[in-house]
């Protein structure tokens, strides 16, 4: 159909599902929910979803110009997001998380659950380079498609996971919320190493 590009489709949903990393989140998305009712998960996982896809939105129509505008750099804003995501993650490492998180409720699900977890650096620099590389509304159509289809299927792992929390037990979420700590400043420490990389090399 002339209005809807499948290619463009495809291929952007194919590269968000990729960064945005569905069932890897699902340990994270324990981790920080751990202290919250079922009915208080699904509202994270919908809240969270939501967070990201406007963000991913926003910085789509207008990241570059904001960026610009602020003398940010894409580094720079990967940067920040990666030491973010390390505080959390030192948090879950060391135990810390269960009193702060609490306190947090379902917010979590805007930080870092929706941003920078999700709507990270990755996926932000992805969508906005499929907006920039359209050049008809059929294309325009399909970036935003297949970025609400790649942002449904995270709520609807996200929104399950409260069932492998089941299977787990306490003593099982405690190991998962300390691999979850693990797994989440490793992609920290990547995202601000990519950060420095890009400074050096003058990407920035």
């Amino acid at each position: 159909m002339s209005w809807f590009d499948m290619t463009i489709f495809v291929s952007t949903f194919i590269t968000l599902t990729v960064i945005l990393d569905p069932p890897g989140a699902v340990p994270i998305f324990l981790a920080l929910t751990g202290s919250l009712t079922k009915t208080q998960r699904n509202v994270a996982a919908r809240r969270a979803s939501l967070v990201a896809v406007f963000v991913i939105a926003m910085f789509a129509l207008f990241g570059q110009s904001i960026l610009d505008y602020l003398h940010i750099s894409i580094a720079a804003l990967q940067g920040a997001g990666g030491l973010l995501l390390l505080l959390v993650a030192l948090e879950l490492l060391t135990g810390k998380e269960s009193d702060s998180l609490a306190d947090a409720g379902v917010n979590v699900a805007l930080v870092p659950l929706g941003t920078p977890l999700l709507a990270g650096p990755g996926a932000i620099v992805a969508t906005m380079l499929a907006v920039q590389r359209s050049d008809a509304a059929s294309e325009y159509v399909a970036v935003a498609a297949a970025l609400v289809a790649a942002m449904l299927l995270v709520y609807l792992v996200l929104r399950f996971a409260g069932q492998v929390r089941g299977l787990l037990r306490e003593s099982g979420t405690m190991l998962l919320t300390r691999i979850a700590g693990l797994l989440l400043s490793a992609i920290a420490v990547q995202m601000v190493a990519d950060s420095v990389r890009a400074f050096v090399s003058g990407q920035s």
